[in-house]
């Protein structure tokens, strides 16, 4: 996707890289991690765990930015976030918002 302008630091922002770890037994399904992303990088599985919820799952985590989000709005302590380093702005997908509300 192109803009009609940049932003004046591009060339010196590095965009962070977060690693989304998903322990599925500690789950109950609340669903807040994958309603709340702001980058849309979690999707509640169709699959159950072992206590009958359904723990959310990765769509896609090559936009996570370690926000951090998900694990702080997880009541279980289910979901935590690793730090993966940084990427160039001009590596970044931009996402599609297509959430149905």
């Amino acid at each position: 996707m192109t803009y009609w302008r940049q932003p004046l630091d591009r060339d010196r922002i590095q965009v962070p890289h977060g690693i989304v770890h998903i322990i599925e037994e500690r789950c109950k399904g609340c669903g807040f991690c994958v309603e709340f992303c702001p980058q849309l990088v979690l999707i509640m599985s169709k699959h159950t765990n072992s206590k009958g919820y359904h723990p959310p799952e990765l769509k896609d985590d090559s936009h996570c930015v370690n926000c951090g989000l998900c694990a702080l709005l997880c009541p279980d302590f289910a979901i935590y976030v690793e730090n993966g380093g940084t990427q160039p702005p001009d590596k970044v997908e931009p996402i599609q918002r297509s959430r149905v509300t």
